[in-house]
């Protein structure tokens, strides 16, 4: 399973989903984190360059792109909540803390 989480430099969650400067993805399998790889997606100054959809298009693009099963997140807005779910992708909010383990706790809510 692929579950992305907004990252920190110092590799918490960061409460920014639709604003994170860093995401993270995790392939999680028998409840490991078999990969790690953290991207740099500067959404923060992407977010307000152009119209709200744009920034959503950009976001869905890289999650279909990295086969994203799973977003897990502090908070983002409903907007941002319908879109993924229209994606089939599970939202989970409100997590805090270990980035790897929001990750890992995402992906035990199957």
């Amino acid at each position: 399973m692929k579950v992305c989480v907004p990252v920190t430099d110092a590799g918490s969650v960061d409460p920014r989903w639709g604003r994170a400067d860093r995401v993270a993805i995790a392939e999680i399998t028998d409840d490991e984190i078999e990969d790690w790889q953290e991207f740099d997606v500067q959404w923060s100054s992407l977010h307000d360059a152009a119209s709200e959809a744009s920034h959503h298009a950009r976001v869905a693009r890289f999650l279909r792109d990295h086969g994203v099963e799973v977003v897990v997140a502090h908070h983002m807005g409903p907007p941002m909540v319908s879109m993924l779910q229209r994606m089939h992708i599970r939202v989970c909010l409100e997590a805090g803390g270990d980035a790897r383990q929001a990750a890992l706790a995402g992906a035990e809510l199957r």
